[in-house]
């Protein structure tokens, strides 16, 4: 079975100000490594004058593409704080980039880590993370005598109804998730004592944004 994992849905940005430098954190939504380091590229552009422009991307539902810089920094001071900061929300499928103007003071390896680190969670305040989970649309076809069953099942089960239509039948295409599903499929066929027509499909990813059911390709 697939597992559900939390992606960067819609990106954003945040800045912080540490002993008059700025630190800017802008994040995206990425699913390729070509789609980040274009991002990185356009926040270059961007912020030409700046010093410093320290990113970090994780792409894929098991982070197989995990990639970060210090830009210049010392050594473990920006990418990889940067880093921890995704990897302890467990956010997938983002690059973030901080951009820092040097403010004339020193801020030491521990200020540095503390800024690149708040950076990005300032940035993240401002950013919609949606868990991204495996589910299948099942498609349900019954007398009207059955209606009222069903529904009120997959209200129990908080399953979502994606389409309704009625004609001399009732149809209706529910959003299952994965885990749920056979149990949802018994429930009915009892319920209907068989006479709902059940047709499932194959798993796909979903997820609730702002309290709105979207679906992803995968």
């Amino acid at each position: 079975m697939e597992e559900a994992y939390k992606i960067l849905y819609r990106g954003g940005s945040g800045e912080i100000t540490e002993k008059k430098s700025r630190f800017i954190a802008d994040l995206k939504p990425v699913s390729s490594e070509e789609e980040a380091l274009a991002f990185i590229e356009e926040i270059r552009k961007k912020y030409w004058d700046a010093r410093h422009h320290c990113y970090v991307y994780r792409i894929g539902e098991r982070s197989q593409t995990v990639r970060f810089s210090d830009d210049g920094e010392p050594a473990q001071t920006a990418g990889k704080p940067m880093l921890d900061v995704l990897a302890g929300r467990d956010i997938h499928d983002v690059c973030a980039v901080v951009t820092r103007y040097f403010g004339g003071t020193l801020l030491g390896t521990g200020g540095l880590v503390r800024a690149y680190s708040q950076a990005v969670q300032a940035g993240l305040e401002n950013c919609l993370v949606v868990e991204k989970r495996p589910g299948v649309r099942l498609s349900v076809d019954t007398d009207y005598n059955s209606v009222g069953k069903i529904q009120y099942i997959a209200a129990q089960m908080g399953i979502t109804a994606l389409e309704s239509a009625y004609t001399d039948r009732a149809s209706f295409t529910y959003m299952v998730p994965e885990e749920q599903a056979e149990d949802f499929e018994a429930k009915l066929t009892e319920a209907t004592a068989g006479r709902a027509v059940l047709h499932r499909s194959e798993t796909v990813y979903y997820g609730l944004a702002e309290g709105e059911l979207v679906l992803f390709e995968k």
